[in-house]
């Protein structure tokens, strides 16, 4: 029978240590899904929303942790047109990464990234039409299956992955699972008809994939663990098991994400709202916490 503990396991045992403490201040998304803008790009109804809400956590001095799922590498074979339906966005991960303050987790439909070759050839440098050649875009960028935060007085981890491991058709399968959507599911999305081998459209599946993680969970002292990949957001409370979601970015008009600040973890919205004069703002709004991380005792 499938758990994925072996998976989660190694992960675990393989993931990027960055120490924090409480002055440090991170963002986290997931299931971006940026794509070509095309009709069959559920980000780019998001995109004004993601874009502003990224750069405000720029200027507050946030780090920034992408979850999994950024690109869109199932239904679309090339990154280039991705980044030219969204160099905006890029340009803005750029600066994150300049500031050394830009680091990211691969998913299923991005697992392309796992491989450091691919990942050099790709998104090192891109084509700048303006000065006619190549230039830089993310030079030495990693990309890691996992991402262990470390706080520097408590010792205190908290766990960061996408989430697939738990989900062994979209991990041990990912190849043939891309062929299906890049040939049959793509066109039928644009018609409005889900993939139903995504645990984010399929209840069933999404139920057995946070099971499996809970129970990885509870069996390593309950450790904060937070994930994407089913897109639903999910926020604890204190004594409950520490499985956190921070939703994705491809929500009908929000997106949701999970904040770490002041040593305390918050889920958050930002979507579209109606001011008093009628125009229209962006606006983030509190959905749980903050809650310290400390009270998630393992």
């Amino acid at each position: 029978m499938f758990s994925g503990k072996k998976k989660l396991d190694r992960a675990y045992k393989h993931a990027k240590v960055i120490a924090f403490d409480d002055t440090s201040k991170f963002i986290l998304f997931s299931d971006c899904h940026r794509g070509d803008n095309s009709f069959a790009d559920d980000f780019s109804n998001n995109r004004n929303i993601y874009y502003h809400a990224l750069k405000h956590y720029y200027v507050k001095d946030f780090d920034y942790a992408e979850l999994g799922d950024g690109d869109e590498l199932w239904e679309n074979i090339s990154f280039n047109a991705i980044l030219n339906a969204h160099k905006n966005v890029y340009m803005l991960m750029k600066q994150f990464h300049k500031k050394k303050r830009l680091h990211m987790i691969w998913g299923n439909h991005d697992m392309v990234y796992r491989n450091p070759e691919y990942v050099k050839k790709n998104l090192s440098t891109f084509f700048d039409p303006k000065v006619g050649k190549d230039v830089e875009l993310f030079k030495d960028l990693t990309y890691n299956e996992a991402i262990v935060l470390k706080h520097k007085d408590t010792n205190q981890e908290v766990f960061l992955t996408h989430g697939h491991q738990a989900d062994w058709w979209n991990y041990t399968f990912w190849k043939w699972s891309r062929f299906m959507v890049r040939v049959l599911w793509k066109p039928l999305n644009v018609m409005g008809i889900a993939d139903p081998t995504s645990p984010a459209k399929n209840y069933t599946e999404l139920i057995k994939v946070e099971r499996r993680t809970k129970n990885w969970i509870t069996a390593n002292n309950n450790l904060i663990t937070i994930v994407g990949h089913t897109h639903r957001p999910r926020f604890p409370e204190p004594g409950d098991v520490a499985f956190f979601n921070d939703g994705s970015c491809v929500h009908p008009r929000s997106i949701t994400g999970i904040e770490i600040e002041n040593g305390a973890i918050s889920l958050i919205k930002w979507q579209i709202a109606t001011k008093e004069d009628g125009t229209l703002q962006i606006v983030r709004v509190l959905l749980e916490g903050p809650r310290r991380l400390v009270d998630y005792k393992g």
